[in-house]
């Protein structure tokens, strides 16, 4: 007999508030409150419903900025079995841990002065764990529908000059399948040195294309539309891989290399901006901000909207630290962080923006520095101080080191919990 259990309430409730405060002066509050009923059907289901908000306001102060208000609200439903629930293989379960996930959800976003967003959609998952050391999750089917409701005449003149972003956000389909593996052996006594490995892989459109094909109409064909609506076409892959270096209790040297590759095709060689890559900020290079680098040596004019244009088709990161400890649960680390993105195809609204050998060595960007960890077992606060050494862009100075502008006016600073890597 073999007897699997686990002790918890019938319910749970959870309520999180937090207040955000961004760069472009938006600042206010948010909220989420979910409720799950555990063993809803009597063997281990667990139902989940959420709902959640948010509210932003101009702070920046001057005439008219009570029109800037945004606001975001949304709601999901999923439900859990501890177990494989279709397609079913026979009556015996596996003997190892293996689950099933349905979720839908609905988000409807209001980014004032410029537009709507409504983004419904729904997927199955697939969790397995064969070994303790082994992960799989597949995703065959996950549908998201995109709908741009209301655009501004203010919305049409960034979008005018920013064409891909137009593209990303018109109203499609987004059908796609994935498959995530994941392989980690920290839990493995005998492993002194661990490694943490990650790699997914999505594909979007290939089934509705394929039903297509069956009717005679190719894979490029472009228009395609899925209910009255075009869909996205695209192949991703994306991997991450971290391997933590104990010298001995109170020193380890932490490295990470990743990489992606977003190809798009058929309907549009756009893919959907949530898809694209980018780099920079708490979690990668961190003596850069998020999206202030790339695509490859592009580097738009500064303004409100220029951090639109900084995503890729292909992603390049290294990432090498020195942890040590300070005092008690203090840490500190000393980093060294390179990469960037680029694009598949040439752009002529954005130069200098596709990989190319030629030019790669001198568009990897590349900064380092230093942070401070404290470590609650539980809990970790790090603060981060990135110092950049080499901007991937025609800056005006020559040599490596081409960074302009007063030294600290340059530093990345950021305030983060959990490690990077």
């Amino acid at each position: 007999v073999n007897l699997q259990a686990t002790f918890d309430k019938p319910l749970d409730a959870e309520l999180e508030l937090n207040v955000t405060t961004k760069s472009n002066d938006q600042t206010g509050p948010g909220a989420s409150f979910s409720v799950t009923r555990n063993n809803v059907f009597g063997g281990g289901e667990t139902w989940n419903v959420k709902l959640k908000g948010a509210y932003e306001w101009q702070t920046g102060g001057g005439k008219g900025s009570s029109l800037l208000n945004s606001w975001e609200m949304g709601a999901s439903t999923s439900l859990m079995f501890p177990r494989v629930v279709f397609p079913r293989f026979g009556g015996r379960e596996y003997d190892f841990p293996a689950s099933t996930t349905f979720k839908l959800y609905a988000d409807q976003m209001n980014r004032a002065k410029y537009y709507k967003l409504l983004s419904f959609g729904g997927n199955a998952t697939y969790d397995f764990q064969p070994t303790p050391t082994s992960r799989h999750s597949l995703t065959p089917f996950r549908l998201t529908f995109n709908v741009l409701q209301h655009r501004t005449a203010a919305f049409e003149e960034v979008a005018e000059k920013n064409k891909a972003l137009l593209l990303s956000l018109q109203d499609q389909f987004v059908p796609a399948m994935e498959y995530t593996y994941t392989y980690d052996n920290s839990s493995v006594r005998s492993v002194r040195n661990p490694v943490w490995w990650q790699t997914t892989f999505t594909s979007a459109g290939n089934i509705t294309s394929g039903i297509y094909r069956i009717f005679g109409q190719p894979f490029s064909e472009k228009n395609k539309k899925l209910l009255g609506a075009p869909f996205a076409q695209f192949l991703k892959l994306n991997t991450d891989y971290r391997y933590l270096w104990k010298l001995d209790r109170n020193n380890a040297i932490a490295a990470r290399i990743a990489g992606g590759v977003l190809w798009t095709y058929g309907n549009s060689t756009v893919a959907p901006y949530n898809e694209q890559f980018y780099v920079g900020g708490a979690n990668s290079i961190r003596a850069f901000t998020v999206r202030s680098i790339g695509p490859g040596g592009y580097h738009p004019e500064k303004s409100e909207f220029s951090y639109l244009d900084q995503t890729g088709d292909i992603r390049l990161e290294a990432n090498i630290e020195y942890r040590f400890r300070i005092y008690k649960d203090l840490h500190g680390a000393v980093f060294l962080d390179a990469g960037n993105v680029w694009l598949m195809r040439y752009d002529p609204e954005r130069p200098d923006a596709q990989l190319r050998l030629k030019t790669f060595p001198k568009q990897v960007a590349l900064g380092t520095g230093a942070g401070l960890r404290y470590d609650l077992d539980f809990l970790i606060f790090r603060f981060d101080c990135g110092v950049p050494l080499h901007d991937p862009y025609d800056t005006g100075k020559s040599g490596y080191y081409n960074v302009r502008g007063a030294f600290w006016k340059q530093l990345g600073l950021h305030f983060a919990i959990g490690y990077p890597f």
